[in-house]
């Protein structure tokens, strides 16, 4: 621990390594400690936990989650930042191993050895994909703590009939109990984005659904809010829409932001 806390500012270390944000990659670099280790205690507790972590960049968030006294698996795709994580390497007995690559084909469950938790400040371009592949693939976590954009965390963890809710909040709902816990400025980060963040827990239902009524799910919400602006025996049509719906007790005359999680759960076994 005595070495992190003798770590240099991040801000030094980006001026030492001559790093920049790359737009390519949707990076916008969070350097404020006291707010990454706000994040790491909302996501904890992690000592001893394993913790993958995508898109470290200069080690902001890693730095806290090795504090909390996490493993930490940091996955990040731009190689120019490699030396500076080597340095938050070496100075973390062991518990931070770098992998340079792609998230979205990475294998967590080879990677993590086992359970571990998702603690991530995604790259904007990608955080949706990769939220649904931690939701929907074979390896799942035993938490996630993501920050998001605002308007995306805000759709994740939407209630019915608000104006946010959609099929990113269903799927998302039918599988996890999801929450923003954390509002961030856009002046919070290096360089500033040009809208607001925040960061979403993620905790999975005791009860998962089988996996086939989750690919259901998919198509009929897929097909609910693609048409939002028309009645359910619409939009449905071609997955059985009026029938489809009175089989699953829903009335096929609402729209598709009034029905709550369970009842697109209906429908999705009735299909």
């Amino acid at each position: 621990m005595t070495q992190l806390l003798d770590l240099p500012p991040l801000r030094d270390s980006l001026t030492e390594h001559g790093l920049l944000a790359d737009k390519s990659f949707g990076q916008h670099f969070l350097l404020d400690l006291n707010i990454t280790r706000k994040i790491a205690r909302l996501a904890g507790p992690l000592d001893g936990q394993t913790v993958i972590e995508v898109g470290p960049g200069p080690g902001g968030l890693t730095r806290a989650l090795l504090e909390a006294g996490a493993k930490v698996i940091a996955v990040e795709k731009d190689p120019r930042f490699l030396p500076l994580l080597e340095e938050l390497a070496q100075a973390a007995d062991g518990r931070l191993t770098l992998v340079q690559g792609d998230a979205l084909k990475v294998d967590e469950a080879a990677l993590a050895g086992g359970p571990g938790h998702v603690v991530a400040n995604l790259p904007y371009n990608v955080g949706t994909p990769l939220l649904i592949k931690w939701l929907t693939g074979p390896w799942r976590p035993i938490s996630m703590s993501l920050m998001f954009q605002k308007e995306v965390a805000d759709r994740i963890a939407a209630p019915v009939n608000d104006d946010a809710y959609g099929r990113l909040g269903v799927i998302c709902q039918a599988l996890c109990s999801a929450k923003v816990v954390m509002d961030l400025p856009a002046r919070a980060f290096t360089p500033p984005p040009k809208v607001a963040s925040a960061v979403v827990r993620l905790d999975p239902l005791p009860e998962r659904p089988p996996e086939a009524e989750i690919a259901a799910l998919e198509k009929i919400t897929a097909a609910a809010f693609g048409q939002r602006r028309k009645m359910l025996r619409s939009s449905l049509k071609l997955l059985g829409g009026e029938a489809l719906c009175l089989k699953a007790g829903i009335d096929p005359n609402v729209r598709a932001e009034t029905v709550p999680v369970e009842g697109f759960l209906r429908l999705a076994r009735a299909l």
